[in-house]
């Protein structure tokens, strides 16, 4: 088992990376004394249906006091309505402050049970224990948050985990869509700070149903390192941490205007990323090989251009509320190089008359 220390201004905590990571949990619990305290596993029905019943057993084998509450899947779980249940009955079963709540599932998951034990009884600790590939960027760096149907992630705060146990064979069941949806912040992580990272996925990986725990802790444990090298310098993404959304105005946008969970966060990032690709080629003179890209992520089954159904102008409106936007021009991250992202604002028109070169 791997591990790797993320430090930030409030916070440092490990994150525990390999097969049967999990059961280093309550080893763990116990030396940060939490073995006494009321838990809270917050999942959801797939996940819960998969893995719930082996991680209670866990607990519960070795003394601890565990209890449940299941969401809704994906981003349905990120809603107030959600949000306000989860509190309910945390108040219900007898939380307090000195409670902990653990985050069994992918990002969404992660996410809201981070809010969560942000804001109940003014702030708990919590843990992450992702289940998805997707996971490996959202379950560290402490950003948690529900959405807002005006935008993504709107409704949040900053609140570190405690510690991240990732046991890759949680991974094992994952569905080809959660892998791929997973696999395209992977590919971020290599463009925005890695070249060398990036060239070894192009190289390497030619298809995500036959991807080993090699491959998997690989990729895990470089993605999250980056976070974490830009978290600690940033931690409540004042400058460099926002290079992190590198694909995700424009996939933020697409997922509001088609609706949450009509297409995967990855997927949407996949065609965001394109898009600032082209606007790094066409404004910044990034030289890139982006035909090469595009077919590689085709080979992998990614959709490489916007859906028809949504028009220019609505996603226009819909980034201008993305939260790196201040004046009325929207901001993108863009790479002059791989591994030099850059913060540029650009004007609708600049914007439109690439977009409608994104439609198929």
């Amino acid at each position: 088992m791997e591990s790797i220390i993320v430090q930030t201004s409030s916070e440092q905590y490990p994150v525990y990376i390999g097969k049967d990571a999990i059961k280093g949990l309550p080893d763990f619990l116990k030396s940060e004394g939490f073995d006494k305290r009321k838990l809270l596993i917050l999942t959801d029905e797939k996940v819960a249906a998969l893995h719930l019943k082996s991680v209670k057993e866990l607990l519960k084998n070795n003394g601890l006091i565990v209890n449940e509450y299941i969401v809704p899947e994906g981003e349905f779980a990120k809603t107030f309505e959600v949000f306000y249940q989860c509190h309910t009955y945390a108040l219900e079963a007898g939380l307090n402050r000195n409670s902990l709540i653990l985050a069994l599932g992918g990002g969404a998951v992660g996410d809201l049970a981070g809010f969560v034990a942000a804001t109940f009884m003014r702030g708990v600790p919590f843990i992450q224990l992702p289940t998805t590939l997707l996971a490996h960027d959202s379950a560290v760096g402490g950003k948690v948050a529900i959405n807002h149907p005006l935008g993504k992630n709107m409704i949040g705060a900053f609140h570190q985990p405690k510690a991240v146990f990732y046991d890759l064979a949680f991974l094992h069941t994952l569905p080809l869509s959660e892998l791929r949806s997973g696999f395209a912040e992977v590919i971020k992580h290599g463009l925005i700070q890695d070249e060398t990272f990036y060239n070894w996925l192009q190289d390497n990986i030619s298809g995500l149903e036959k991807l080993t725990d090699g491959q998997l802790s690989y990729m895990i444990q470089k993605g999250v390192g980056i976070k974490a090298a830009i978290v600690k310098e940033d931690e409540k993404e004042s400058g460099i941490r926002a290079f992190l959304n590198l694909g995700h105005t424009l996939g933020h946008a697409i997922e509001s205007e088609m609706g949450y969970g009509k297409i995967s966060h990855g997927e949407g990032v996949i065609i965001g990323l394109l898009f600032a690709l082209k606007l790094s080629i066409q404004e910044l003179g990034f030289r890139f090989d982006l035909a090469k890209l595009i077919d590689w992520l085709e080979s992998l089954g990614y959709r490489t251009s916007v859906p028809a159904e949504l028009e220019p102008e609505k996603l226009i409106t819909i980034m201008k509320k993305d939260k790196k936007t201040v004046t009325s021009k929207v901001k993108f991250v863009l790479l002059e190089q791989i591994g030099f992202p850059k913060l540029v604002e650009l004007s609708d028109d600049i914007i439109k008359d690439l977009l409608v070169t994104m439609y198929s």
